[in-house]
């Protein structure tokens, strides 16, 4: 201290701590001159001394001047130093700092004036304190005094030149910094950052995209900020490590698919554009690369593509058929159940876009990966099964597509079809709704006779009577009117002439006989007329109620369909189909004369030449069975009805009638014409 003072005149530092700025100027210049005659002598030690006093007795003091006076008389001493300034760095440096943060405006103001001037002295050589003034520097680019904000940006301009031209400027040390400033909000804050970002990247000595990952999300989480020229800024640092992505050979994508996929989830609009091209591009560029991350990119993509914004949709859709044109395996880190599990997710979205995406993902890795795939099927099957009740009927094909790659299997054959039973007996509605559209594509995907038979053998066995007669009755007018089952149609009218025609028959006439109207149309649609007219008798005891008349209505309506058209074509040879005709008439003495459809079909039997149904014609005439002539059909036929009318007791009827039988009050109670045995051994001898 007391080498100080013999060097500085007491006026000086009297003047230092004025009030008026113009003394203190004075005072400072004077110290310049002290320092530089010190410096030409080579004394350090009083310089080190008057720079000690500088702060410790100006910088550090209580009063405001003193502060003042202090941070203009050590930039003043920096300048006197000239060349050998770096030699006192230490003692000038931090107390300039420290001034930073001080209480008063204007103390800051000179603050940032008094570390312009040094730097500008010393340049590259007080890179060693790079960190520290870079966090001043940000706290002052929030600065509530404009003045003060003003120094700071001009500062800040000067520190980014010597950072650019310096060779010692560490990166490595930098980016921590840098990473735990990113989430500031504060506007002035974020434009700073930028700024710097922006700055360290056009050097080229300095691999800013090595530490993107370390700053990605801070510039993302920039592009929701309410301020149109942070938006701006941080977009155009983006495009431009975008551009630096696309030209590099090597890129860390891993970490940034990470951050991408969470910023894809955006509430704000312009984030989910810009991370979503992000992501298409990593994909285009990155390849084989991220197959340890398709399902983290699968789990952004799927929800992107149902977007309210069209420009994110149509990249989502790209990016989408760009993921799955990459093929991956399993060895090669390739997760199918986490791509399953994210699809699977996904089918619960609100957006019908979204879940047919899903489904179409399940198929691909149904189609190139089916082993790996079944091996997760306990994950996703119920999900895909509750997919059958999709309001959509794009997605409920697609998922039946998928069921029907899957039942390739009888085990999930099997699984599929008792699945769909249980599903339409607990919601009648889905039935309704959904019930033709699911029977009718399982047909023409996996085979009609395979998915009847099926549901035939389940329904058999059903306890609940009621369901079971819905439902068969859903299966049967599905049958007689889908054109997908033609061929199912055309194989049981060949029922007494082909054997695979019987055996059909045989396996759905236990099922049909839960429904009175179904068995009856099954047997029109077969041909056997003799047997529908049998059936048609056994009516009578039966408890005809409005169900009973309502489906009575709708099986004589469907005698008016193409699908029945032989039929009527037939009643021109009433001799040769007498059982067609008493069938026929059977149903309509069942219908009330006042309805709609008794109108109906006797409009139609008045078409027909006039026969008489009297006991010897009866005995002439054959059955009314295309494939056979003469009388010896209609033999077999009347002793086949006697026998079962003799050989008709409780171990005979099927479970399911004895269960029937127990409910008399029920429809479709068909007693006599469940005895399949008879009926089969009828229909091997025809």
């Amino acid at each position: 201290m007391a080498d100080a003072l013999s060097v500085i005149p007491s006026s000086v530092i009297r003047n230092l701590s004025d009030k008026l700025y113009e003394k203190r100027k004075n005072a400072a210049l004077e110290i310049e001159g002290i320092v530089k005659q010190l410096a030409v002598s080579g004394d350090h030690e009083k310089i080190s001394a008057v720079i000690s006093l500088l702060t410790t007795e100006f910088t550090y003091s209580p009063q405001a001047n003193h502060r003042k006076g202090g941070l203009i008389g050590l930039a003043a001493a920096t300048v006197g130093l000239t060349s050998e300034a770096s030699q006192h760095l230490e003692q000038i440096v931090p107390p300039v700092i420290n001034s930073f943060s001080d209480q008063d405006s204007r103390v800051r103001y000179y603050a940032c004036e008094a570390l312009y001037n040094i730097a500008k002295v010393v340049r590259g050589d007080f890179i060693i304190f790079f960190n520290q003034i870079f966090d001043a520097l940000c706290k002052l680019s929030a600065d509530s005094a404009a003045n003060v904000q003003s120094a700071a940006h001009l500062l800040d301009r000067l520190v980014k030149d010597i950072v650019t031209e310096s060779d010692q400027f560490s990166i490595e040390e930098f980016i921590p910094l840098l990473r735990e400033r990113m989430n500031v909000l504060n506007p002035f804050v974020r434009q700073f950052l930028v700024g710097w970002i922006t700055v360290l990247d056009s050097v080229p000595d300095i691999d800013m995209l090595g530490f993107l990952p370390d700053f990605l999300d801070g510039l993302f989480n920039m592009l929701s900020d309410s301020s149109h020229e942070i938006r701006q800024q941080a977009d155009s640092a983006l495009s431009e490590f975008l551009q630096e992505i696309k030209n590099s050979p090597s890129v860390d994508y891993g970490r940034m698919a990470e951050i991408l996929v969470q910023r894809a989830a955006s509430p704000d609009e312009f984030t989910r554009l810009t991370a979503i091209t992000w992501i298409n591009e990593f994909v285009k560029l990155g390849g084989d690369q991220l197959v340890p991350y398709y399902a983290d990119i699968l789990g952004a993509i799927l929800p992107c593509i149902s977007d309210k914004e069209e420009k994110i949709r149509v990249v989502a859709r790209e990016t989408n058929e760009e993921l799955r044109s990459i093929k991956g395996e399993p060895e090669e880190a390739f997760n199918v159940g986490a791509i399953l599990s994210i699809a699977r997710r996904q089918l619960d979205s609100e957006w019908e876009a979204t879940r047919i995406e899903a489904l179409d993902w399940i198929s691909t890795l149904l189609d190139r990966h089916r082993s790996e795939v079944l091996c997760f099927l306990n994950d996703i099957f119920d999900t895909l099964l509750k997919a059958l009740s999709d309001s959509s009927d794009k997605v409920v094909l697609l998922v039946l597509d998928i069921h029907a790659c899957i039942a390739q299997d009888p085990p999930h054959f099997r699984q599929l079809v008792v699945f769909l039973v249980h599903n339409f007996q607990i919601d009648h509605s889905l039935l309704e709704r959904r019930g033709p559209l699911i029977i009718r594509r399982l047909c023409v995907l996996l085979g009609a006779e395979r998915v009847y038979c099926e549901l035939s053998t389940i329904l058999e066995e059903e306890a609940d009577l009621d369901f079971a007669c819905i439902m068969v009755q859903a299966l049967n007018l599905i049958l007689l009117t889908s054109s997908e089952l033609s061929e199912l149609r055309r194989l049981l009218k060949q029922s007494l002439a082909n054997a695979a025609g019987k055996d059909l028959f045989v396996s759905l006439y236990a099922s049909w006989s839960h429904s009175p109207m179904a068995i009856i149309s099954l047997c029109l649609l077969a041909q056997m007329y003799q047997h529908a007219s049998a059936v048609i008798q056994s009516l009578v005891e039966e408890d005809i109620n409005v169900k009973f008349l309502v489906q009575l209505d709708k099986l004589v309506r469907l005698l008016e369909t193409p699908i029945f058209a032989y039929l009527r074509l037939q009643l021109l040879e009433p001799g040769r189909y007498v059982w067609l005709l008493k069938a026929l008439y059977g149903l309509l003495m069942l219908l009330p004369q006042q309805s709609a459809a008794f109108k109906i079909l006797r409009t139609r039997l008045k078409t027909v030449p006039s026969y008489s149904f009297n006991g010897d014609q009866l005995k002439q005439a054959p059955s009314g069975n295309p494939y056979s002539h003469g009388c010896d059909s209609l033999s077999k036929f009347s002793n086949n009805i006697v026998c079962l009318q003799q050989n008709h007791n409780h171990e005979t009827v099927p479970l399911h009638y004895r269960r029937r039988c127990q409910k008399p009050k029920n429809p479709g109670s068909l007693q006599l014409l469940t005895q399949i045995g008879p009926l089969r051994d009828y229909l091997s001898k025809a």
